[in-house]
């Protein structure tokens, strides 16, 4: 049975804390005597136990499953952890926050699980342990109808997706099903994939030599539809060609992706015609400002 200081339980219930400490006294399960927060007996029957931390001294913990429906009624909406998330899909936490890690919405550190930048648009809030000192992510229940964490899970092959995705190479005025027409995948790389373009086989081959590991036309997981050209699941980073630079509307559409990628703070490679001549100097070097080093 894991326990919840009382901070931490106000925080999982998203009401304040000074509201959480005035209610629980009102019911008779906390009282207060010498400005200390002191479990009642009623309080001990319902689970509540006090623990002693160097930091923090002693304070008041309870049962995470506690019952509060009175409190919880004022809630904004019900904050779920990764173990109920993962029971949703029925993996393990720990399966449910690499795919999380995966998707950007959160990272890992020293600490424990912190929310990213993009993990905080779909509602991921951080919190603390103070027992452990450990930092978790805590997310709205919407986000069990969230499209990216979703297809995920699907088996619906992206494939079948891409009416509705914006192809980075795609030029604007064109539907996905003509852009693939279009552009079929006639290119086979050397390890296996098929793409669209020569200079997007140079780079999927220089990957596969350096031993990156790399997805072709990945779908990144923010609320707009765009479909990366490569991704690579060390350091998070896509990779976008940009190959018609002649072509105004095209740079319109470059434009906006850009600005998209900037909006969420999500590590972007950007490549040119240029580059592709000379990949093996200049790709090095911008995957190094990612922490991904060639040898």
């Amino acid at each position: 049975m894991e326990y919840l200081s009382t901070t931490s339980l106000a925080n999982e219930l998203d009401v304040p804390t000074n509201e959480l400490f005035n209610k629980l006294k009102s019911i008779g399960w906390i009282d207060r005597k010498a400005d200390k927060w002191v479990l009642t007996e009623l309080g001990i029957e319902k689970g509540g136990q006090t623990r002693t931390n160097p930091k923090y001294g002693e304070f008041i913990v309870w049962p995470e499953n506690i019952s509060l429906n009175n409190i919880q009624s004022k809630s904004k909406s019900q904050l779920l952890n990764a173990t109920t998330i993962g029971k949703h899909y029925n993996i393990s936490s720990q399966r449910l926050n690499l795919i999380l890690s995966e998707l950007g919405w959160i990272e890992k550190n020293i600490s424990g699980w912190v929310v990213t930048k993009l993990g905080k648009t779909v509602g991921g809030r951080q919190f603390e342990d103070d027992i452990s000192g450990k930092t978790y992510i805590k997310w709205p229940d919407s986000i069990l109808q969230n499209k990216s964490l979703k297809d995920v899970f699907s088996d619906t092959d992206i494939e079948k997706e891409i009416p509705n995705i914006v192809a980075p190479s795609q030029v604007t005025g064109q539907t996905a099903t003509n852009f693939r027409d279009n552009y079929p995948a006639n290119f086979r790389t050397q390890d296996g994939h098929r793409v669209r373009s020569k200079a997007e086989m140079i780079i999927d081959n220089l990957l596969y030599q350096y031993g990156i590991v790399h997805a072709y036309e990945r779908k990144v997981p923010i609320e707009e539809n765009v479909l990366s050209d490569f991704y690579l699941p060390t350091g998070k980073v896509y990779i976008e060609y940009w190959g018609m630079d002649n072509d105004p509307k095209y740079v319109e559409r470059k434009k906006q992706k850009i600005e998209i990628y900037k909006k969420y703070d999500i590590p972007l490679i950007e490549l040119t015609d240029t580059e592709i001549q000379s990949l093996d100097d200049h790709l090095p070097k911008k995957l190094l400002k990612y922490g991904i080093k060639v040898y």
